[in-house]
């Protein structure tokens, strides 16, 4: 779908990168932009997943002829993205004005925590404390523990790398019909709180307060997670009266009279129990089996690599390409090709053949 845009990526962490594989794995020409001789980050790998489907050139930012190939491969591009603390592009040379005088319909993309103006733009931060201070951390985890999250997922995913890509497709658009270039100023303290209102529309009903655990999602006994016999869990949360009498049916407890009172919030603990011990009574396997099909609302919690090999993966959403285990592209399109997992490229790889480019794309510009 996005094949003829080309995208230069700063190498970068977290939902920088992921951003980048995003456009990638769309059909973008995603070259990044590698540290000349820089060592792999800690915990992350020699080849990346996140870099599958990209080209390297391996670049010193702080040598003045590297920087000139970086405005030249910047002159060729639609987007870019970087992901460094407000100002370091600037201090290196290469920050939107100066990329924006070479290419002045470049979509310059910039990922950062905070943002690049704000009371804390130069504080260091992890996805945790992005979403604790924008309110998207609050109604996390059941009522009484600490608020908890699935890593990166809200923060450095959500609320950053899609709220990027979203700004990098908007601007390219943009670009595209007046020729006109924009800076993405994409902070995840700004997407995780943008993504909160869903939850705000809720609220508008008087269903969803600051207390937690007494609200329409985080609180009721047929919103959460329960464990089972063997260890295993299962997610529960049939919010629509028929959904919820199908769940009470199959655990015949359509005639309890406790039960029949879905929304009475002083009972919610006292079910809550009572479901407890009744999913602790069985393995995952007996709950799964029983709501397999129902529009009960009911579902096991699965490993990545058991979703691997359930059922619902026909739709080849996890595959295991070069033996690594990873997710395909979302979402789909009835017009595209079949995606095909493509390797990710060593550090450098594609500097001699990047370069070769610039080079016939100079001479041409000469005659």
């Amino acid at each position: 779908m996005l094949e003829g845009i080309r995208i230069i990526e700063i190498e970068g962490l977290g939902p920088g990168p992921f951003a980048a594989m995003w456009l990638a794995d769309m059909g973008a020409d995603v070259i990044c932009v590698h540290r000349k001789g820089g060592a792999v980050t800690p915990g992350m790998p020699e080849r990346s997943l996140l870099d599958r489907g990209k080209r390297s050139i391996a670049l010193d930012l702080k040598d003045p002829t590297d920087i000139e190939t970086l405005l030249a491969l910047v002159a060729t591009a639609d987007g870019l993205i970087e992901g460094f603390r407000p100002g370091v592009m600037e201090r290196l040379g290469i920050g939107p004005e100066i990329c924006h005088a070479v290419n002045p319909a470049l979509v310059f993309g910039r990922m950062t925590g905070w943002g690049q103006d704000s009371a804390l733009a130069q504080t260091a931060g992890h996805d945790l404390n992005y979403i604790s201070l924008s309110g998207a951390l609050w109604y996390a985890s059941s009522p009484g523990d600490a608020p908890l999250t699935p890593a990166t997922l809200v923060g450095d995913i959500g609320g950053g790398a899609m709220y990027l890509v979203a700004g990098m497709l908007a601007g390219l658009l943009r670009a595209k019909t007046n020729g006109t270039g924009t800076v993405v100023d994409a902070a995840i303290y700004d997407g995780s709180a943008h993504m909160m209102n869903l939850l705000m529309s809720i609220r508008q009903t008087g269903s969803f307060g600051e207390t937690r655990g007494q609200n329409l999602l985080d609180g009721p006994h047929w919103s959460r997670s329960y464990a089972c016999a063997d260890g295993g869990y299962m997610t529960v949360q049939c919010l629509e009266p028929k959904f919820y009498a199908q769940f009470l049916a199959l655990l015949d407890l359509s005639k309890d009279p406790e039960f029949q009172q879905q929304y009475d919030k002083s009972l919610w603990p006292v079910l809550t129990a009572r479901l407890a011990g009744l999913f602790a009574s069985k393995p995952r396997a007996h709950w799964a089996e029983l709501f397999d099909g129902s529009d009960a609302c009911v579902a096991p919690v699965l490993s990545p690599d058991e979703a691997q090999n359930h059922p619902m993966n026909a739709r080849g959403t996890w595959l295991k390409h070069e033996g690594l285990l990873q997710a395909a592209p979302a979402p789909r399109f009835s017009n595209g090709p079949d995606w095909q997992a493509r390797p990710s490229p060593t550090r450098g790889q594609d500097t001699d053949h990047i370069l070769a480019e610039l080079t016939r794309n100079k001479a041409r510009n000469k005659d």
